[in-house]
């Protein structure tokens, strides 16, 4: 496996979002694509919910999955399959965070 790292991050200061609508169990929930970067050799998007208006319903829950493209480029996401992957891509994650949005 590689230990290839991209990071493909949604500048700070666009202004056009990018938006998607996940369904979970009991609830469609309206989410900010937040980053999109490859681990290993697998794509990972991170997705910030937000409110009708578009703002963040809390600023530090953030859903993670595996993202996918088809052979036509047709985008797709799914559950990160074991705790030791998720706490991997959590870690990760953060440290990306922390190096592109320092805290003040």
């Amino acid at each position: 496996m590689s230990d290839e790292n991209i990071n493909t991050p949604c500048p700070k200061d666009e202004d056009d979002d990018v938006m998607v609508t996940i369904e979970l169990e009991d609830q469609d929930l309206d989410c900010e694509i937040l980053t999109i970067f490859t681990l290993n050799s697998q794509d990972y998007i991170v997705l910030m919910p937000v409110d009708e208006h578009g703002d963040p319903i809390d600023d530090s829950m953030v859903y993670i999955y595996r993202y996918l493209e088809d052979a036509d480029g047709n985008p797709s996401i799914d559950n990160i399959q074991t705790d030791e992957e998720y706490d991997r891509v959590n870690r990760y994650f953060t440290q990306l965070a922390d190096r592109d949005y320092p805290s003040s």
